[in-house]
């Protein structure tokens, strides 16, 4: 008697660790990295992928963000990804170019007209599929879903920018990127390259002067405390790509892929918005704080020195990134 009970209790135990594991099967949390704080727009990216994506999966898939640079700056998660030991990256277009060189193009200064022609051009599918394109042909193990931003970025330091001549011979901190060494020279600046983590110190030791980025990560970053006057110089597009691990993508069924690049087609569609909202709402909150605002910068220098070197550049580049710069001219 004894003995059938026990057989019966294993059973029912094997059971009920079988349902387990269908269920656990069935529900998928995928860790989501960026090196930003959540309150940035790399927050707000998240958070409109995992509602949408707990809305199509009907509550079976989701993300466990790790933000501010948890699992290591951008070109460390790259890696890690490409490895499959993290499911999704936020990182600049900037970054991406150290593993899609042609990722470049979006990093090209004053190829968007305004604020509306940069929201409307990443929200353009004609462009997320040739950014995806381009990303699948050059990339191994990984692959990039859409495009989101940051707004635009600006100089700041402890002087004002007023025109291209303030900036002549002064070091100033950029992306390690073939358009921005090819841009800040023209102007007649100094390139120094070193990680997003380290501009803080650098900023304040004098390493470099001036640092470039968008509104929210310099109030979010507390870079204002070395470097407290902000410079709208808007030179450059703070564009970022959403990427996925392969080994995660192959994991999914074609059902799933679908909702998962359906989640990233949302943030596309909603997040630069919101995301030029925070920008603004920054620059307000900065004023408030005793921040100089530099508003009337005379940016007629830079896009006079800028204006030939875009053509180059994407021609440089490649093939794709000659298409996405013509696609992105021809958003109305």
């Amino acid at each position: 008697m004894a003995f059938r009970r026990h057989i019966l209790s294993a059973i029912a135990l094997a059971s009920l660790l079988g349902f387990a594991s269908t269920a656990s099967a069935q529900n998928r949390t995928f860790s989501f990295a960026y090196d930003q704080p959540p309150t940035t727009a790399y927050g707000i990216a998240a958070n409109i992928f995992d509602t949408k994506l707990k809305e199509l999966s009907g509550g079976k898939m989701s993300i466990n963000q790790f933000p501010g640079a948890q699992l290591g700056q951008e070109p460390q998660m790259l890696q890690k990804m490409r490895a499959g030991d993290i499911d999704f990256v936020i990182t600049s277009t900037a970054n991406a170019s150290t593993v899609a060189p042609q990722a470049g193009v979006l990093s090209l200064h004053f190829i968007f007209r305004d604020q509306n022609h940069l929201a409307k051009s990443l929200a353009d599918p004609g462009i997320a599929q040739a950014f995806r394109d381009m990303t699948k042909e050059s990339v191994t193990g990984a692959r990039t879903l859409g495009l989101l931003t940051m707004g635009l970025r600006n100089m700041y330091s402890k002087k004002e920018v007023n025109s291209v001549n303030d900036i002549k011979g002064q070091k100033i901190r950029v992306q390690a990127t073939k358009t921005e060494d090819t841009h800040f020279p023209a102007y007649g600046a100094q390139v120094v390259h070193m990680p997003f983590g380290d501009v803080y110190t650098s900023l304040q030791t004098g390493v470099v002067n001036i640092a470039e980025n968008g509104v929210n990560v310099y109030l979010a970053n507390k870079h204002y405390e070395v470097a407290p006057v902000l410079s709208i110089t808007e030179h450059e597009a703070n564009n970022n790509c959403l990427w996925i691990s392969d080994k995660t993508w192959n994991s999914l069924t074609p059902e799933q892929q679908k909702w998962v690049q359906a989640a990233a087609d949302e943030v596309s569609k909603k997040e630069p918005l919101m995301a030029l909202q925070l920008e603004k709402d920054s620059a307000e909150k900065l004023k408030k704080m005793g921040v100089k605002v530099i508003e009337n910068v005379d940016k007629s220098g830079f896009m006079k020195a800028a204006a030939p070197i875009q053509d180059q550049l994407a021609a440089e580049l490649g093939p794709h990134a000659v298409k996405i710069l013509k696609l992105v001219r021809e958003v109305k």
